[in-house]
């Protein structure tokens, strides 16, 4: 196993413009700084059907569910920016955790691409509290699967007004306690991987 620590960044929206989109962005900035190496991706970049097990029994898993669990699997954590829907996770973000939590070879360990890995969660919403409703069941879901969720997150509320033309946040306190998240992932993998 590498010494360097990978951390696989990506947020549960798939609009050009998300706020969360933005926001992992500077929270990766904050893993970098901390010596990791970050690889973000854009759930558009891989489309899925919704999680069907017919579907799976018939074609097998789909190629992009299959990348994007290839990517957890070889990343120690994950930064994951976290929109809100109806107070609750994006429909994006949980089908593409289902698919991931699928087994694609025989006798695979249950939840190959979740066990033992390390979460930093994040949000960022038009609304007053942020997003701060969805995070609770992003980090339920997390904790089930045997991710290690960090205490801490964000949740950066009006985001609308939040982020400057470069997609930084303009509050430079908002702006480094979320990069300081993406350290703070960053330095528990290298104290797990010791």
């Amino acid at each position: 196993m590498s010494d360097k620590v990978k951390i696989l960044a990506f947020a549960g929206s798939a609009r050009a413009q998300s706020f969360n989109k933005m926001l992992v962005n500077v929270a990766a900035k904050g893993a970098v700084e901390a010596g990791a190496e970050v690889t973000v991706i854009d759930l558009k970049d891989y489309p899925m059907p919704l999680l069907d097990q017919d579907l799976e029994t018939n074609e097998g898993m789909p190629e992009n569910a299959k990348k994007v669990k290839q990517l957890m699997i070889e990343h120690d954590g994950f930064l994951i920016a976290c929109p809100e829907y109806n107070s609750s996770i994006t429909p994006l973000l949980k089908n593409t955790i289902d698919w991931a939590s699928r087994p694609t070879e025989k006798d695979e360990p249950m939840l190959k691409a979740y066990t033992g890995k390390i979460t930093a969660i994040m949000s960022a919403s038009p609304g007053g509290l942020g997003g701060l409703r969805g995070l609770v069941h992003v980090r339920s879901i997390f904790e089930n699967i045997n991710v290690i969720v960090l205490p801490n997150q964000r949740a950066i509320g009006s985001a609308y007004n939040a982020f400057d033309d470069q997609g930084n946040l303009k509050d430079e306190k908002q702006n480094n306690a979320v990069k300081a998240l993406g350290g703070e992932l960053a330095n528990f993998i290298k104290k797990i991987k010791g």
